[in-house]
């Protein structure tokens, strides 16, 4: 298995992966900006005997001009599930992003599977948009240990994350 930086030209292997991963909701149109759009993101795919099977992407966002990584989207091919691939893009992810100095990770998601990789809930930093009462806890965040300061305001997005449906 490695880990690489994807390219444009994984595009065909992610619009393979993500509907079957993701069967309700379509984040094509979020890849496909990622990778061809000018956007800053650190977007690694894991690639097994020459075979695209899992991706994620942290772009660079901003709060109170410190920049910070969004997790998302997360996806490895369900007939790769329960192997590590995601904990490892992760992990990956995050050893690069200290490497540009990059301290603090935000995400929405499951509590129950982020936390492993240190993730709690966020309360100082808002969401670009008001989310339903019951997903508070999905908003967290991680320090990667670069000796950030606490922070606080609302996340600043690029236009790629800037549709509320997005958010809720």
């Amino acid at each position: 298995m490695i880990f690489r930086e994807s390219t444009t030209e994984d595009l065909k292997s992610l619009e393979r992966i993500y509907p079957a991963a993701f069967p309700d909701e379509d984040l094509l149109p979020v890849v496909r900006s990622l990778l061809t759009g000018s956007v800053d993101v650190l977007s690694l795919v894991a690639e097994d005997n020459g075979k695209v099977v899992g991706h994620v992407a942290f772009t660079i966002c901003s709060v109170d001009a410190v920049y910070v990584g969004l997790l998302a989207p997360l996806c490895v091919d369900p007939a790769q599930h329960k192997q590590g691939i995601g904990s490892a893009l992760v992990s990956e992810g995050f050893k690069r992003l200290q490497e540009r100095a990059i301290d603090k990770v935000l995400v929405l998601g499951d509590p129950a599977y982020y936390s492993r990789f240190g993730f709690a809930s966020e309360r100082t930093i808002r969401a670009p948009y008001p989310m339903p009462e019951e997903w508070a806890d999905a908003w967290q965040s991680v320090s990667l240990g670069t000796g950030l300061e606490q922070i606080e305001g609302p996340l600043i997005v690029p236009v790629v994350w800037q549709d509320p449906s997005l958010w809720g």
